[in-house]
């Protein structure tokens, strides 16, 4: 659980630092932050630990839970105002404990629970009006990137808790090397090569975003997953929500522009989230 509490304060930071990638193409960003990430890990990797499939196996991993998540979710942008992007990005939690339960053919109604008050928890953070508009589109999309980094969070944390002989620093290169691909598709498909020229400073963030933010972020994450119950990952989903919200509001100096009525919001939805968080520890095992 320390990884995935670790890893929900470093996002939390990363959001007020990409209002400076501004003006790039943001499947360009994606694909250029997968990619540091990777080359980052690469010195790490040991195929020579894996077979074929078992290599083949994370490609397509990470090529769900990075690669398909990125390009479905900024895609949403072209549909959504970022404030429904948001709010529709708090179901992967209730994705999480449906999956796990079905592929293990049970039922826990305390791992829904953790999933729902997680949820809520969020929502009430994020929830801004009601949804106007054709927003369909837009939703499924969410939907597509929730599922996916989700199932590729449960996926991996199958495949590792079987390979206990093998560090997670030595697998992580595969699965970054998946998801840029996958970047890399979306930015062929949908990506503006008109913004594809970063000022130097953009290049200092897409350095730090690629090597910390993505590349140490997802290793810690994946680490996390392989080491935590479900219960405790669905609802770390949802952690980065109100750090990032403190994050952004007494760091980046937005508390000037806040209502007392938004700092309650967060204060009942973050400690929502976190009671989440302890529920799950405390009600499934690992």
């Amino acid at each position: 659980m320390l990884y995935l509490i670790a890893v929900s304060l470093l996002w939390a930071f990363s959001f007020g630092i990409m209002g400076r990638l501004t003006g790039l193409d943001s499947t360009f960003v994606a694909s250029v932050r997968l990619s540091i990430a990777f080359l980052c890990f690469l010195p790490f990797f040991r195929p020579k630990k894996l077979n074929t499939s078992e290599s083949l196996c994370l490609l397509g991993i990470g090529a769900l839970q990075f690669g398909v998540m990125y390009v479905s979710y900024i895609k949403a942008y072209a549909f959504l105002p970022s404030h429904l992007v948001a709010l529709f990005s708090v179901l992967t939690p209730l994705y999480i404990v449906l999956a796990h339960e079905l592929t293990h053919r049970r039922w826990r109604w305390s791992l829904l629970g953790c999933a729902l008050l997680s949820i809520a928890g969020a929502a009430v953070i994020k929830y801004n009006s009601a949804p106007e508009g054709s927003i369909w589109i837009g939703f499924g999309l969410m939907q597509i990137a929730n599922l996916s980094f989700g199932l590729g969070q449960l996926l991996y944390r199958s495949w590792k808790r079987k390979r206990s002989h093998l560090h997670d620093s030595e697998a992580i290169a595969a699965l970054l090397f998946g998801g840029a691909l996958l970047a890399v598709l979306g930015f062929t498909l949908f990506g503006d090569s008109s913004k594809t020229s970063p000022s130097s400073e953009q290049w200092y963030v897409l350095v730090y975003l690629g090597a910390i933010a993505s590349g140490l972020g997802f290793f810690w994450w994946n680490k996390g997953a392989a080491l935590s119950s479900p219960g405790v990952l669905a609802a770390c989903n949802n952690a980065v929500v109100p750090l990032a919200m403190a994050a952004s509001l007494f760091v980046f100096g937005e508390a000037r522009d806040i209502s007392s009525d938004s700092v309650l919001k967060l204060a009942i939805g973050a400690s929502l989230i976190f009671a989440a968080i302890a529920w799950g520890k405390t009600s499934s095992k690992i």
